[in-house]
């Protein structure tokens, strides 16, 4: 699966997340490896790296500021499905890794 090129927003996270509906993520890939500058919504700028493998799973590293002038830092795992249009849902597992600490879960849709 190449991610490359593609938009994705999220529609849904838990309450301890920061992403929303305002978010846009613009996804780049080359060979597996995966980046993408974000923004919208709390996240003033952001930026994410990871790891694709051959089932189209993501393994990220990401790191932000927020509207309240806060650097933030967390992991993920991304799992894609295809969606009856052709587009691509992430099942998203994240934790932060500054801050709290706590976990959470999100899904982003591809636009």
């Amino acid at each position: 699966m190449n991610y490359d090129g593609k938009i994705f927003r999220p529609v849904q996270n838990s309450e301890n997340g920061e992403t929303s509906a305002e978010t846009t993520f613009l996804y780049r890939q080359e060979g597996n490896i995966l980046r993408s500058d974000y923004s919208g919504g709390k996240i003033i700028q952001g930026y994410l790296i990871g790891l694709v493998d051959q089932k189209g799973r993501i393994e990220m590293r990401y790191h932000q500021v927020n509207a309240s002038g806060e650097l933030m830092a967390g992991i993920c795992q991304s799992r894609p499905e295809i969606l009856p249009s052709g587009k691509i849902r992430l099942y998203e597992s994240w934790q932060w890794t500054s801050g709290d600490q706590s976990k959470g879960t999100s899904i982003l849709e591809e636009v």
